[in-house]
């Protein structure tokens, strides 16, 4: 790998670990990123073995990794140089996907976070959605489930909605009882999840709404996958009448490890500056 420098930022998620390394010779570059569910696997392990399966496929050492890079759960990473909030990690992997973005949308699996950033991936100011799952991926998740879908279907089945119907129940367990109400309604599969997705969006368009936000507007995190939930995000955004404009880069659920990864080599090389002006 030369003498360039390497970062390796990893995200400890809800439901994800995602990885991304990253090498910096005149322009910074994804030089490899993975993913892996966690399941019912402890956290600490998959991190490990996300770590090693990098190594190993870049036929470089640990050693070679000039800073490592935690984000999210960062005490689940044990190799780590050091840790960055998600928020701000969210923020510069988010800018360095979408350059120009003023708004970031961080849609994890636990909540959503609007975040107005500068052009360098600055956070100026944030809202997020409370504690309720019912504004989550993981709630999302549990009604696919519920509805005998993987949750990579769900995007492309939402888009053939014809006659969403949205849940009555702000919280997630009332939303879920109406959704249980919908099937033995005999309501469509599309129209129900359609609705889920439009659930979802409103609370992200309140957000939007209560930040000031401005456009154009880059989606991050695991929802950002989703197109069903891009397109809910879009039509309520325009019904009420905001001149949004939407992205998802298809490495945006990649958007917290890559802010980690570029974040290190900030921190690297000011640290090294800092020795280069002790030593003399």
């Amino acid at each position: 790998m030369n003498d360039r420098i390497l970062t390796l930022g990893i995200d400890v998620g809800g439901s994800y670990i995602k990885s991304v390394l990253m090498g910096f010779e005149n322009n910074a570059q994804i030089l490899d990123k993975r993913i892996e569910k966690i399941r019912k696997r402890n956290p600490v392990t998959v991190s490990n073995e996300l770590i090693n399966k990098i190594l190993d496929f870049n036929n470089i050492k640990f050693g070679d990794i000039s800073y490592l890079s935690s984000t999210g759960e960062g005490e689940m990473v044990e190799r780590k140089t050091g840790h960055f909030y998600s928020m701000t990690t969210h923020a510069r992997g988010g800018i360095f996907l979408a350059p120009g973005s003023k708004t970031v949308i961080d849609m994890g699996a636990l909540f959503v976070r609007a975040i107005k950033v500068n052009e360098k991936g600055k956070v100026l100011d944030y809202k997020m959605t409370g504690q309720c799952a019912s504004g989550s991926g993981q709630f999302i998740e549990n009604i696919s489930r519920y509805l005998g879908l993987a949750i990579d279907e769900v995007g492309d089945i939402s888009i053939k909605a014809s006659n969403p119907e949205t849940p009555s129940g702000i919280c997630a367990v009332l939303a879920e009882t109406d959704v249980i109400n919908m099937v033995s309604r005999g309501i469509k599969t599309p129209d129900i999840i359609k609705g889920i997705h439009l659930s979802v969006a409103n609370r992200v368009v309140r957000l939007l709404s209560s930040l000031k936000a401005e456009s154009p507007i880059i989606l991050t995190g695991g929802m950002a996958m989703n197109k069903g939930m891009v397109q809910a995000i879009d039509e309520l955004a325009k019904e009420s009448k905001y001149n949004f404009e939407f992205h998802a880069h298809p490495d945006s659920i990649y958007a917290g490890a890559l802010g980690a990864a570029l974040w290190g080599s900030f921190r690297y090389l000011k640290l090294q500056k800092q020795s280069t002006a002790v030593s003399n």
